[in-house]
């Protein structure tokens, strides 16, 4: 199997603020914006510590990493190409982040099978493939979405319509770019969140 070339990120906010680490640079590999980043944890702010994280089609992991810093519980982040799994282990390692588990697995039959719950999902796949739709669907019927959780969905603008799950309610958006951004609360078991 070729090496991938590396790229780098930065930590913008908590207690790994201004760290960086690296990932593999493939063409299917898009690590969310340092912009698009600072607005959804902006959003998160009172939400984020102590909460349980799952952060599927991790990729570079800069979601995941981002949460962790910011005081979230546990991440557990989910990828299914192994030199990206490798690298995001590294990176768990440098940053001493205990809190962070990595799975090698397909995220859409991790979803399937998962037996754990989280309170904030962040799904951010590659673009143009139609699994962020999928994506959402199968956390719909799972088990692994916490009553009154969040999941943010990251898309490109062509897939944004057509994500629009009627049991979760659109919490806040943006649009940079040609990229959407997302963020829902998810109204089960009548569990609500404050804005």
């Amino acid at each position: 199997m070729p090496k991938h070339n590396t790229a780098r990120v930065r930590i913008i906010g908590g207690v790994w603020r201004r760290r960086i680490f690296k990932f593999p640079t493939t063409p299917e590999l898009r690590p969310t914006s340092d912009r698009a980043r600072e607005t959804l944890f902006n959003w998160l702010a009172p939400h984020i510590s102590g909460r349980r994280c799952l952060d599927l089609f991790a990729g570079s992991g800069a979601l995941g990493f981002e949460a962790a810093s910011r005081g979230a519980q546990s991440v557990v982040m989910v990828d299914n190409d192994q030199q990206v799994i490798q690298q995001l282990r590294d990176n768990r390692t440098s940053l001493g982040a205990t809190q962070i588990d990595i799975v090698a697995a397909d995220a859409l039959r991790y979803v399937d099978s998962c037996d754990r719950q989280f309170d904030l999902i962040f799904v951010d796949p590659p673009f143009h493939l139609g699994l962020t739709q999928l994506a959402c669907a199968s956390l719909l019927t799972s088990q692994c979405l916490q009553g009154g959780g969040f999941v943010y969905v990251e898309c490109g603008l062509a897939e944004s319509a057509a994500i629009n799950p009627r049991a979760w309610l659109l919490h806040k958006q943006c649009t940079y770019g040609a990229v959407n951004h997302r963020l829902f609360i998810a109204q089960t078991h009548g569990a609500h969140l404050d804005a």
